[in-house]
This record gives structure tokens, sequence and C-alpha cells, in this order.
């Protein structure tokens, strides 16, 4: 026998509890009693039966034993089944530029993009999952898992502060992605790319759209969400004493940030992906993976899985009768 849920026996502390209830009340009813005269005179008087009583308390507690004996779910009988896993590969790239800092979207680019993240992994159900980080450069923060709590505490440890190259590099993302799938194969790839499109690379010739068009050659589909405004906003960054003040560039002008929709567009276009434009209160999370869940997928293996029958019912229908029972039976004859 096993329990499923095993952390109800706590709830056992009630019986105790209401033992020494029940005793406190005898006495007290004892002591005021005795205010009025011989107690086993009264006691006839009133035509109480000590049995009866103890019989309704038995009935009680035995009844509350069994319904958190069966809130524990025990289990048994187990039957072993093998369970086919099937599912994408799928790379996050986040970007920890210091530009998803700006605020344009509340409370700042970075933890929307990490709030969406968190979404998918709990959406999430055979997927394998890998996270990538990018800012100047790009490098693997997560392999590809099934393991999605670890994925979940690389997430954690997500900020701006990550890469210390400034700027940003769409196309390292999107190579340090495909670095992570098996080059044999051919389809069974998605990368979710999740930033504000503002790309300082190409002058150094790493064009973001022809590595998707070579994503697209090894069979990955790319989608993108876009973070931020086309109007942009400042980038808050602190100064040598830990004040809050904005970027500025080389002339003391501040420096706004904003949203490159057209390029996260051209990426998305180039291996047949979508691009979303992230809103405030919206999770296009959601939409991306219904659609991911549309493709084909491959077999990573077979789980064994044990499954064991539930036996609660039987406890559960005693529990009830039993308190049924201390509720009908009368404490004095009538």
């Amino acid at each position: 026998m096993r329990f499923a849920e095993p952390d109800y026996f706590y709830l056992l502390l009630l019986i105790p509890a209401l033992i020494g209830f029940w005793l406190i009340m005898d006495y007290n009813r004892k002591r005021l009693l005795l205010r009025f005269g011989d107690l086993e005179l009264l006691n006839k008087i009133i035509d109480r039966e000590l049995g009866r009583r103890w019989l309704k308390r038995v009935s009680a507690l035995l009844g509350i034993f069994l319904i958190i004996f069966s809130l524990a779910r025990p289990q048994w009988s187990a039957k072993i089944t093998k369970i086919e896993q099937k599912g994408l590969d799928l790379i996050i790239a986040i970007d920890t530029s210091q530009s998803m800092l700006a605020q344009d979207i509340k409370p700042s680019r970075l933890e929307k993009a990490k709030y969406e993240l968190n979404k998918l992994v709990d959406l999430s159900e055979q997927d394998r999952l890998g996270i990538i980080c990018f800012a100047g450069t790009a490098f693997t923060l997560c392999p590809l898992t099934l393991d999605y709590n670890a994925v979940k505490l690389f997430m954690d440890t997500i900020s701006a502060d990550l890469i210390p190259l400034p700027g940003t590099c769409l196309s390292d993302a999107i190579m340090t992605g495909l670095e992570n799938f098996n080059p044999e194969e051919k389809k069974h790839k998605v990368i979710l790319l999740l930033t504000d499109g503002e790309d300082h690379c190409q002058e150094l010739g790493k064009d973001p759209v022809k590595s998707a068009e070579e994503a697209k050659k090894q069979g990955a589909v790319i989608y993108t969400i876009g973070l931020g405004s086309v109007q942009g906003g400042l980038i808050p960054v602190k100064d040598d004493a830990g004040n809050l003040e904005y970027k500025r560039d080389q002339s003391g002008e501040f420096i706004f940030s904003r949203l490159d929709e057209e390029t996260l567009k051209k990426i998305a276009l180039a291996t047949g992906g979508k691009y979303y434009y992230s809103k405030e209160g919206e999770l296009e999370v959601e939409r991306i993976y219904e659609e991911i869940k549309q493709m084909e997928k491959k077999k990573f293996g077979e789980q064994v899985q044990v499954i064991y029958e539930e036996r609660y019912q039987f406890f559960l229908g005693l529990g009830m009768i039993l308190l049924l029972i201390q509720a009908l039976v009368p404490e004095r004859k009538k």
C-alpha cells in the first residue's frame, strides 16, 4: 500500500485535540452538577447515558480518522505501463541586453520576457526545452532537457548583467540556438526569439536574416516576440554611487531604445515562422505554443510509469456512515 497525498495525515492531530476538548467539557459538566447535589443521583434524574455519549464520540473519531485516511488516497494493485514520449526541440533565446531594462512595457521588457518564458515552461508537456541568453554575444544557459524544474532554476538566474559584452547580436543568438540541435535532423526544431529587435552586429557582417535562412536549411522554424514600443523607452542605469539615472549618448542626449519590428518579421518569415508583438497583459507565447503543438513531433523514447489503483472510496464511505450514526444516535433516552 502507498499513499498519494500523505501530507493529509497531519490532520490526524485533530483527533487528540477533539478528545482533549471532550475531557474538558466533561470535567466542567461534573463540576457544575456537583453544585446542585450528588452527581450519580443527578445523572439518573436527567436520564443521560454515558454509554450513548461515548458511542457517539467513538463513532465521530473513527469517522474522522477514516475520512482523513481516504484523503491521503491509499493505493495498491500497481500496473506498469509504457508511455511513448513525443515532442519537439524548443530553444528559447532571450535578449538580456541593457535595452531590455526599458520600461515601456511594465515592469520592464526583460521581466515581461521572463514571464512569457515561465508560462511556456508551464504549457510544455513532452517537449525538450533549452535557454539561450544573448546581448553582444550569445551562450547556452540551459541545454535541451525534459527536466522543467531545471529550466526554471536556470530561468531565475537571467538578468541584464549576465553577459558583460554590450549590444545585441541577433545572428549570434540564432546560430547558438542551431548548435543545440542535432545537425542530422531536418525538422522538429523551433527557436523562440524574445527581444526588442535592436541589432548592433550587422555592421560586423552578421546579418540575422541570413542566419535565419541558414536555420531554415537545417529544418528550424523561428518565432519572434517583439518586446517594447515603436516610440521607444529610456534605458535605466546606475551611476558609480548606485543612483538610478538614464543612459545617454556621447553628446549627453538620452538614448531611446525602440522596437525593431521589421527585422523580427523578416527573421520569422525567412523560416516559415511568425512574428508576435508583446502587449501588456497578454501572453503571446500561448498562441505560439498552440501552433507549435500542431507540428510533427519526434520520439524521444519510452517512459515506464507505474499506475496505482485508487482505494480511498471504501474508507470514505465508511467514514461518512460513522459520522451519520454519530449524528442520529441521541445522547438521551426518549
